[in-house]
C-alpha cells in the first residue's frame, strides 16, 4: 500500500490512550513509506495521527472542506492540504487517493466515513482492504452489533470478515497487506446464505 487513508475523531476522548495511538500509527505509516491521507486537521486524535506521521518524515496529505479550513481547525504544516466545497466531496477525495483504510476512535463523522467505505466495498465498489485500530476497545460495542446483524440476518459473514481487527497497529497492517476482496452476491436470499 502506497497511501492509507485515517478517519478519526477531531476530539481527544477521555483517555491518552487515543492520542498515543493515533501518534503512533502516523509514526508507523511514515517509517513503512506510506502517506497518510486523513481530514486535514490540527486537533484531536487528528492533529496526532498527523503529527506521527510528521515527526518521522512521513508524508502527510489533508483533505479539508473550505468552511472548516475558515474555522481555523486546518493543519498549515502538512505536506499538501486540498480544499474541497463539501464533506461528501472531502469523502471522496480521500478515498479516491488510498489504497487503504483505518479507522481509528471518533464521533459521528468517523462513524458516518467508515460505514460508508464498508457499504462501498460490500456492493464491490472498491477492493480496498479496511481496518479498525481497537485502541481501549473502543469499537467493542460496533463489534457486537456487527456480530447481531449477522444472527440476524441483516449482513452475511464474509461481508462481516471484510472489517479487519487490531489493538496492534503492526498486526493490522500485516492483516490489511493480506487483504483478499470477496467475490460473492451481495444480496441475501435463502439461496444465498
Amino acid at each position: 500500500m502506497k497511501s492509507i487513508v485515517v478517519f478519526c475523531g477531531s476530539s481527544e476522548g477521555y483517555h491518552t490512550a487515543y492520542r498515543e495511538a493515533a501518534y503512533e500509527l502516523g509514526a508507523v505509516l511514515a517509517e513503512r513509506g506510506i502517506q497518510l491521507v486523513y481530514g486535514g486537521a490540527k486537533v484531536g486524535i487528528m492533529g496526532a495521527v498527523a503529527e506521527g506521521a510528521l515527526h518521522n518524515n512521513g508524508s502527510v496529505l489533508g483533505v479539508i472542506p473550505h468552511f472548516l479550513r475558515t474555522k481555523e481547525v486546518a493543519h498549515e504544516g502538512l505536506t499538501e492540504l486540498i480544499l474541497t466545497d463539501t464533506m461528501h466531496e472531502r469523502k471522496m477525495k480521500m478515498h479516491e487517493l488510498t489504497d487503504g483504510i483505518i479507522a481509528l476512535p471518533g464521533g459521528w463523522g468517523t462513524m458516518e466515513e467508515l460505514f460508508e467505505m464498508m457499504t462501498w466495498a460490500q456492493l464491490g465498489l472498491h477492493p480496498k482492504p479496511i481496518g479498525i485500530l481497537n485502541v481501549n476497545g473502543f469499537y467493542e460495542p460496533l463489534l457486537a452489533l456487527l456480530h447481531t446483524m449477522v444472527e440476524e440476518g441483516f449482513l452475511k459473514e464474509v461481508y462481516r470478515n471484510m472489517v479487519l481487527v487490531s489493538e496492534d497497529v503492526f498486526e493490522l497492517l500485516e492483516k490489511m497487506e493480506q487483504y483478499e476482496q470477496p467475490d460473492i452476491p451481495k444480496w441475501i436470499t435463502p439461496q444465498t446464505t
